[in-house]
């Protein structure tokens, strides 16, 4: 039988936490039972807004709280290890924010450690659990696109600088390449796998970390990723899967989709369409809980070793264009 309540627990009350609460009113089964902040004052803001019975002015406390079963870590990227570690020591579950960790060493670690713990830890690449994405993911495994040779995509905005914000400080993994242009490699590494090499580029600001970025990702079987992310200025955000067969563009914003466009080689097209309320973070709910119901400890769709992959190709293209946080440099 399916349980009809699962209990979460949430580390951090930021924006990410923020829409985190807003998708789990759209799945009755969540209910958020603990905050955590480094403040009480922050913990008691958030809880009183969003109905949290429990706020803590600290993350241990939401980990020792036995009624937590799940904890949604959604701390800056440079306590994600850290956090994830400590929930699977108390013996929860997790789903941790992208990005996984800062680096790859750190997310070898916790999943090491995630396996030993026999507990259910995902990457929040919430992306891959849209309806529409699915399908687009169906459609290319048909064949229905033919081969793919060409996948573009770019995720970039501009926010105000802040050098002391986490978008800009490399103490806490600022950059446009671990915020946002996590997506676009996540898509190219989602449909053509690894590359055998990668050519990029970045503008570094005065805060040390890549601002815009530009990746092309060469694939043995003949085909191409060209993408790109910023922090510094607003692009398209589109993504564009080409094939032998057909491509499919998935219009603004790709990485929350709620429509795509199937043109096929002899020109007849298909407008893919799936709805859906709020932000869509309830996919990724919901699909937690499903993992949880069928005694899975990773997702099929989003599974850990791709998550090392990812932190990887992360990594190597942050050390083409120089860009380290303080914490490698110890």
């Amino acid at each position: 039988m399916r349980k009809q309540t699962y209990n979460w627990g949430i580390l951090g009350t930021g924006k990410i936490a923020k829409r985190f609460m807003q998708a789990v009113f759209y799945v009755p089964e969540a209910r958020v039972v603990a905050v955590g902040s480094r403040a009480q004052h922050t913990a008691d803001a958030f809880g009183s807004h969003f109905g949290i019975p429990k706020r803590y002015a600290s993350y241990q406390a939401v980990l020792e709280d036995p009624e937590v079963e799940i904890v949604y870590v959604a701390t800056p990227h440079s306590l994600h290890a850290e956090n994830t570690i400590q929930a699977l020591q108390a013996g929860k579950h997790v789903l941790c924010e992208k990005p996984f960790t800062l680096n790859a060493r750190q997310a070898e670690e916790v999943v090491a450690y995630a396996r030993q713990s026999g507990r259910f830890v995902m990457e929040g690449m919430w992306t891959r659990c849209f309806p529409l994405m699915r399908e687009v993911v169906r459609r290319v495994e048909a064949g229905e696109l033919g081969d793919l040779s060409l996948v573009q995509a770019d995720f970039g905005f501009q926010p105000p600088f802040d050098p002391t914000s986490r978008l800009f400080n490399p103490e806490l993994g600022g950059g446009a390449l671990l915020d946002v242009g996590i997506y676009p490699v996540a898509l190219a590494l989602q449909f053509l796998g690894v590359p055998h090499q990668m050519v990029s580029s970045a503008i570094v600001g005065q805060t040390g970390v890549d601002e815009v970025c530009a990746m092309i990702f060469h694939y043995s079987a003949g085909a191409l990723a060209v993408l790109s992310a910023s922090i510094r200025v607003n692009t398209p955000k589109q993504a564009v899967l080409c094939g032998t067969k057909g491509t499919i563009l998935l219009p603004a914003p790709w990485w929350k989709p709620s429509e795509a466009y199937l043109t096929r080689a002899d020109g007849s097209q298909e407008h893919l369409q799936f709805s859906y309320e709020g932000d869509g973070l309830q996919f990724e709910i919901r699909h937690v809980h499903d993992c949880l119901h069928k005694g899975l400890t990773e997702s099929p769709w989003m599974r850990l070793d791709e998550t090392l992959i990812l932190m990887r190709l992360m990594d190597a293209l942050r050390a083409q264009w120089g860009v380290a946080y303080p914490q490698e440099r110890a």
